[in-house]
């Protein structure tokens, strides 16, 4: 599969070395080495052939053809070629497994309806169970409701 053209991408080639975390606003081919954190949490990730990640990585969409050793949590869709190895858990809402790809771990998925109903429950039950203290906590509830749904 290669890199879809439609779409501009940052670029990390085959020879360049990363350490440390990595943010952006862009989805991003990963065709070098990464160690640490990804959070491109509105778009999407493509981790190329060549590519060897260790990294937790937090996007809207991920597609493995390379090396991944991390966790992943993906807003809407994982997909792991027939070259991709990957370890470590997912979770994210659909995911697609070619045959051919080594794959060890966990796989959560999870409903959109589901997360937006929690998300919008977790407030409620925690400013009610705690009625008579200041809005204070039920805010800081729902920042972190907000961080979990990586939106």
């Amino acid at each position: 599969m290669e890199m879809p053209k439609t779409t501009e991408f940052a670029h990390i080639g085959k020879s360049v070395i990363i350490k440390g975390e990595l943010s952006g606003s862009e989805d991003l081919y990963v065709d070098g080495q990464v160690e640490g954190s990804i959070e491109l949490s509105g778009n999407r990730l493509i981790i190329g052939p060549h590519g060897q990640v260790r990294a937790r990585v937090n996007a809207k969409g991920v597609i493995v053809q390379g090396k991944l050793e991390g966790n992943i949590q993906a807003g809407e869709r994982v997909e792991l070629t027939k070259s991709a190895i990957l370890v470590g858990d997912i979770a994210t809402q659909r995911v697609a497994i070619e045959e051919g790809a080594y794959f060890k771990g966990k796989v959560d998925i999870q409903r959109e309806g589901a997360r937006t109903e929690a998300a919008k429950a977790a407030p409620v039950a925690s400013a009610s169970a705690a009625a008579g203290s200041s809005s204070g906590g039920a805010s800081s509830v729902m920042a972190k409701s907000a961080v979990t749904e990586g939106k």
